[in-house]
């Protein structure tokens, strides 16, 4: 072993240690708590509550009752206001201390002029008041960075998802409402879609909390330069000396390699890169097991522990990072009172190499000192469930990531996962159950809300909390990694939490869906998911064929949403709604296409089942549908087809004779134009019929 002294930093350790034993709450306390991750490893004091409010679907009352599962998680808020001639909808109100610690929305016909005010301590006039995307992401309290940001870069603005994690605590209440002319009435369905999830804490009732004032912004701008800056550069910020344990192992497969750590101490920094013929299956197959004090905590493959996965992308959190060739950092504060046992196992079948270090140093153990600890398994081959509508009464469900029994605080959750469908998979929204609660205290508005993003991007980003490092399968088929790190918005229990995020797939077919959960806890949690062997050595998926084999059809009806979909514009995938009289109650849907863009959707052909078919078509109609020209292996069997409807139904269409082919045979769809009633390009095909 070798000795290194860490002096970076220092300046935010310091400002940490203050911010960790002040009773009051202020501004700066808040921003310099972000920063102390030994602050987040000892049970909160003074303890606070972690609750949200979100425009989430008011149909959702009970699991018991129908709508448990609706969708129209948009516009819905607690009241409607006249303040100063003024309609405000109120989408926050809570009685304090408290503060507001995560803020994100994400809007659709947007008229352009909605308003934000945050109104404190029963106040007539707002201490915030602005165009909410300038607020929230646009520079209007903080500038661009980790403390106010949209996601992705590569995503049109208005698609984004805007994240804001600037603090904003109050001493008795605090009240957020909205206005925009473009919101007809309140609720889902009118005008304009108003997205928001608001994370808050609630602490006790005699804790003593400074307001926030616009002042703090100009008294505070170094300090928020620098939590700024330090956010973006995760390094290990502690002071004093660590000592450096080396690893580095040849693992044959079912070997382990183990190190045994002593004293009273907390792992800083892990880091692990691993090197094998097959490195996407390593990084599923070799588990990371901690063991602090006799309890083993941590049971989890290496690539999820780090957020990673097991298709490696660079990204960089404060928690975690992934560097672009393949070394993977961790800087969660691990403490334990006597040892720490470290195991590295490779339950796969393959020989591999580990390389890395634990940097640790000392920790005074006291009664608010936790374990880190963390879980995982795969589902493997889920099926997402056949029928699915907006209100919520099909077979969408509630997976459980985990469910801890003792005292602690949860502070992260991931997932990984392999789609095989060209639609979204993320609809579901997130329910978190704290001490024994009947009604979630934070239910979500979409998988991808909760992970800090919008719409089903695909677009990769990297932010200190959040990060999507690979976004390849969330429309079509392939593999998806998002991660979301809680700081100030970390969820504490006393007696129990239960995070369960529902299943809300656009498409019925079969996924590998991975969820994983992270948090800190008193000695002697228990949680209910136990190591998962086998779900490790799953052959990691990499093609769809390698959850669902290549589909060869016979002649009879083929489904539109079994056909691969390719366009040149927009997005095709699967769309289910089971009111329409669809067969099978699905369509491949094509949005977002302009004229000239074409779609091109394949269907294999089983051999002696091919030859001269007279075809018929179900085509979709609907009020913002396109016209389209439709050929089938190059043969124009549709040169004009005008999709536009007042009501969405079906029609039925002849193609007339055509040649089926064995093996690929392909449809193409071209937009020409559209109906002057129709304000997009739609196009929709439920199935064909070969006779």
């Amino acid at each position: 072993m070798k000795t290194n002294a860490f002096f970076l930093f220092a300046v935010a350790a310091l400002l940490s240690f203050s911010a960790c034993t002040d009773k009051t709450i202020t501004f700066d306390s808040l921003l310099q708590e972000m920063l102390c991750r030994d602050n987040q490893a000892k049970f909160p004091q003074p303890y606070y509550t972690c609750s949200q409010f979100s425009s989430y679907d008011r149909q959702s009352v009970a699991p018991d009752q129908p709508g448990w599962y609706a969708n129209w998680d948009r516009s819905d808020f607690i009241r409607t206001e006249t303040n100063n001639g003024r309609r405000e909808f109120v989408m926050y109100d809570a009685d304090g201390p408290g503060a507001i610690v995560r803020f994100w929305v994400t809007l659709a016909s947007y008229g352009g002029k909605g308003i934000l005010r945050i109104y404190l301590d029963g106040n007539e006039l707002p201490v915030i008041e602005g165009e909410v995307w300038n607020l929230i992401s646009g520079g209007g309290l903080v500038k661009e960075g980790p403390l106010a940001t949209s996601v992705s870069d590569q995503t049109p603005y208005e698609r984004r998802g805007h994240n804001l994690y600037l603090p904003i605590p109050y001493a008795k209440h605090c009240k957020v409402t909205y206005e925009s002319a473009s919101i007809v009435e309140p609720g889902p369905k009118s005008g304009e879609n108003f997205y928001f999830n608001i994370n808050y804490r609630t602490y006790e009732k005699s804790t003593r909390v400074k307001s926030f004032t616009m002042d703090d912004l100009k008294k505070h701008a170094a300090l928020i330069d620098q939590v700024q800056n330090d956010l973006k550069n995760a390094k290990v910020q502690h002071i004093n000396t660590l000592t450096d344990t080396p690893i580095e192992a040849v693992l044959d497969a079912g070997k382990t390699w183990s190190v045994e750590l002593k004293g009273q101490q907390a792992i800083r920094q892990l880091t692990l890169k691993l090197n094998a013929a097959n490195v996407y299956q390593a990084l599923r197959s070799t588990v990371l097991e901690l063991c602090f004090d006799g309890d083993r905590t941590v049971w989890c493959p290496v690539g999820d522990f780090f957020g990673a996965g097991y298709k490696l992308s660079p990204f960089k959190t404060w928690y975690t990072e992934a560097s672009d060739d393949g070394t993977l950092t961790c800087y969660w504060i691990m403490p334990f009172k006597k040892t720490c046992t470290v195991n590295l196992t490779n339950l796969g079948e393959q020989q591999l190499t580990v390389n890395g270090k634990i940097l640790s140093g000392k920790w005074t153990w006291d009664k608010r000192s936790m374990h880190f600890g963390a879980s995982w398994y795969q589902q493997t081959h889920l099926d997402t469930g056949k029928k699915r509508n907006m209100e919520g009464t099909g077979d969408q469900f509630d997976v459980n990531y985990v469910t801890l029994k003792g005292k602690g605080v949860l502070v992260g959750t991931s997932v990984v996962l392999f789609n095989t469908a060209n639609a979204w998979w993320g609809e579901g929204d997130e329910k978190v159950y704290v001490d024994g609660e009947t009604f979630p205290s934070h239910f979500g508005t979409g998988t991808e809300d909760y992970y800090g993003y919008a719409w089903g991007m695909a677009e990769p980003f990297s932010h200190p909390f959040i990060a999507q490092p690979d976004g390849t399968g969330n429309n079509g088929s392939g593999y998806t990694s998002n991660i979301r790190w809680r700081g100030l918005d970390a969820i504490p229990f006393t007696k129990s939490l239960q995070f369960d995020l529902e299943m809300w797939h656009w498409a019925h077919t079969l996924i590998n869906h991975a969820p994983a959960a992270f948090w800190y806890a008193l000695p002697g949690v228990s949680s209910n998911v136990e190591p998962r062997p086998e779900d490790a050595k799953e052959p990691v998926a990499l093609v769809r064929e390698d959850i669902i084999p290549v589909k060869y059809h016979t002649k009879g009806i083929i489904e539109g949403e079994d056909m691969n979909g390719t366009a040149t514009r927009g997005s095709a995938g699967m769309q289910t709604l089971t009111d329409i009289g669809w067969s099978n109650d699905a369509q491949t849907f094509w949005t977002n296409g302009l004229e000239g863009d074409e779609l091109s959707l394949s269907f294999l052909m089983k051999e002696g089942e091919t030859g001269n078919f007279n075809i018929k078509a179900s085509l979709t109609v609907s009020f913002n549908y396109g016209i389209v020209s439709i050929s089938v292996n190059g043969k124009t069997v549709l040169p004009y087809f005008d999709a536009y409807s007042p009501i969405v139904t079906f029609k039925t269409v002849n193609f007339g004779k055509c040649n089926i082919k064995n093996g690929e045979n392909i449809i193409k769809v071209q937009i020409i134009g559209k109906n002057p009633k129709s304000p997009n390009h739609h196009f929709g095909l439920d199935c064909i019929e070969l006779q």
